[in-house]
């Protein structure tokens, strides 16, 4: 559960290294974002001569979480950070910024629709 004002680690190598979350849409009452939520974030840090620059606004997609999350069967799984993958404007059709997804990520964004992201990952959990 991700809300306004959260501090992100980007996961990709679009050139940001952490963002900082400040709108979740859908709605003007929703408050969380979970795993396959897009959210609104402000690049904090990033490397120099990249894509992407400090103090740029992007969507991002949230592909790890630390509140634990239950899955269909009855297991829960949380990670030790929250990170978050760049996309381009357009959605789900654009898919990520980077060509690389660095670290592992949850089966639940293939559930969600994002395959995109979770072919370029390493590791689906």
């Amino acid at each position: 559960m991700l809300q306004a004002q959260s501090i992100v680690t980007v996961a990709d190598n679009s050139g940001g290294k952490i963002a900082r979350i400040f709108k979740v849409p859908g709605g003007s009452k929703r408050r969380y974002a979970r795993i396959g939520d897009v959210v609104i974030v402000s690049i904090q840090t990033a490397e120099p001569r990249k894509a992407v620059k400090k103090k740029d606004v992007a969507r991002a997609v949230v592909v790890r979480q630390t509140k634990p999350f239950a899955r269909k069967d009855g297991s829960y799984i949380r990670f030790d950070e929250n990170a978050v993958v760049l996309i381009e404007k357009q959605g789900k059709e654009m898919g990520p910024k980077g060509n690389r997804v660095f670290g592992p990520v949850p089966r639940e964004l293939v559930e969600r629709g994002w395959n995109n992201i979770a072919s370029l990952a390493p590791e689906i959990v």
